[in-house]
This record gives C-alpha cells, structure tokens and sequence, in this order.
C-alpha cells in the first residue's frame, strides 16, 4: 500500500547548516508547515541523538499553521579531515482524535500513514577573517567550558523531567532528603534531653548511683540507637538514588 501525500513542507528542505567555529552551542532553526486541512503529528529524529539538543523534538501542528524548531548542535572537536555523517529525519502523519498518549499514538501508527522527510547537516568553518585573535583565545576557552558545562546540564535536567520514571526518582530523593532532616532535628532534640536530664541526675545523686545511672542512660537509650540506624539506611538509598 503506498504511503500518505506529504503532509509537512520542511524550512529548508534537504539540509541543516551549522557554522563554526564549535566551541560554542550552534543552532539552527527548523521551520515545519502544515499545508493541509487536518492536524498533524511530527517528530524529530537524528543518528546522533547525544550530539543534538532539539526542543520542541515532537508535538501537533494545527491545520494551516507552522511551527519553528530549534536544532542545538553541543560544542565538539571539529575534524575537517572527517565528513560528517549526521543527518535528521522529521516524521509525520495526520493527527488521530486522541492525542493525549503521543507515545501510544506513535507506537499504533502504521507504517503506511507514515510520511518521512531527510535532512542531511552541513558544517561550516568561519573565514579567516571572522577567526578570534590570539589575544581572544582564553577568552573564548573559558567561555565555551562554562556553556559546555551548562548546556549539558541543561540537556540532562530536560531529559530527567522528559522521563517520569526519573522524574520519579528525584521526587523521592526530595522526599527522602526532608525525612532525614527531620530525623536529625528529632535526633538532636533527644541528644539534648538526654544530656539535661543527666545532668540533673547527677547534681541530686552521689557520686556512686549517679555513676551507675549514666551508665545505663547512655548504653541503653532504644530511642536514639533506632534513630541512629534509620539515620544511616535513608543516607544510604538516598545515595542510591542519586547514582
């Protein structure tokens, strides 16, 4: 059976171009048309999903309307010896009535309402005269580290709160995090009635009793040795769950 008519026009059509020089988060934006009557659903594929930050990577676009789509190419060591071979893909098909469960929606669609659109990359390196000085070079170093480093955690965070079951995950070390706070204030409280109620013990005893019941007090409180071991589990799966 044939496939279904083009259902998006593509801003540009066969190629994404990213210039130079990479030391910097580059972004392209991808413009997607919806010619047609009807709602239609798109996504944004690439063979290089950890080079890429693409936002939005899918959705609805409602009929008679367009949407742009940022494609954030990471900071990399460019090799002008090496062609590159990433190319994207934006898949497409007319919206069915339900689109609450978009990831249902993709998985029951058949291979025949599907309509796939390529685009291959282009990298360009910058002139001579569009090079940075030498007196430029720390400076443009420092500042490719600190938007590395914040690109990448920008990209992880998404892709955590993207994903319920790690969105999951972080809820509970939150949770984990404010009962363990309060096992310590409660911990620190009993600490502290312990050491008053001691001392009164040992201002109305003798020496010899009051001896005796420090002994007990301290080898013997239920309370803070259970407070103690919870202390230590929590810190533990707290630890996990990080990981």
């Amino acid at each position: 059976m044939a496939k279904t008519e083009q259902v998006l026009i593509l801003e540009p059509q066969h190629e994404l171009k990213f210039k130079g020089p990479f030391t910097d988060v580059v972004t392209t934006n991808l413009k997607l048309s919806n010619p047609t009557e009807k709602n239609v659903c798109f996504k944004v594929k690439t063979t290089a999903p950890r080079r890429y930050c693409v936002r939005p990577n899918s959705g609805v676009i409602d009929a008679g309307s367009s949407i742009n789509v940022s494609v954030m190419l990471q900071p990399f060591d460019y090799d002008p010896n090496e062609k590159s071979k990433h190319k994207f893909m934006v898949q497409s098909m007319y919206a069915p009535p339900d689109t609450s469960d978009m990831e249902a929606v993709w998985k029951e669609a058949k291979p025949e309402d599907l309509m796939d659109s390529k685009l291959r990359c282009l990298f360009e390196l910058p002139s001579e005269n569009d090079k940075p000085h030498e007196g430029d070079t720390n400076k443009v170093l420092s500042s490719s580290v600190s938007k590395t480093e914040s690109s990448s955690m920008f990209k992880s965070i998404s892709s955590s709160l993207d994903d319920p079951e790690q969105k999951k995950l972080l809820e509970d070390n939150k949770r984990l995090q404010t009962d363990l706070q309060r096992l310590r204030e409660e911990y620190k409280q009993l600490k502290e009635e312990d050491g008053l109620r001691m001392r009164k013990l040992q201002a109305s005893s003798n020496p010899v009793s009051s001896s005796t019941s420090l002994v007990k007090d301290e080898g013997l409180n239920p309370r803070i040795l259970a407070l103690a071991v919870l202390l230590f589990i929590i810190g533990v799966i707290i630890g996990k769950v990080a990981l």
